[in-house]
């Protein structure tokens, strides 16, 4: 009995809220970009393990091209001289 009274007040609760979450009809339209022109964090990342690993200008470059990939790379093929952590 208790179970089928909680049930119903949550169905209450959420139809009740409906209205309150609901988006507004009509044209509402958002030009904000969400990716910028910039450096981004897996670049970043790449730049930083290429340089601790390779010490070459020219490798980090690339690697912050292909970027998270690079860092997923370096992920599995840490030495354990690199695990510091």
């Amino acid at each position: 009995m208790k179970k089928t009274a909680a049930g119903a007040m949550v169905l209450v609760l959420l139809f009740s809220s409906m209205p309150l979450y609901a988006q507004e009809m009509g044209n509402t339209y958002v030009n904000n970009p969400v990716v910028k022109s910039g450096v981004g964090l897996g670049s970043v990342l790449a730049v930083v393990t290429s340089w601790t690993r390779n010490r070459s200008l020219l490798w980090a470059i690339f690697h912050a091209i292909i970027g998270w990939v690079y860092v997923g790379y370096f992920q599995i093929t840490r030495r354990p001289e690199e695990r510091r952590f």
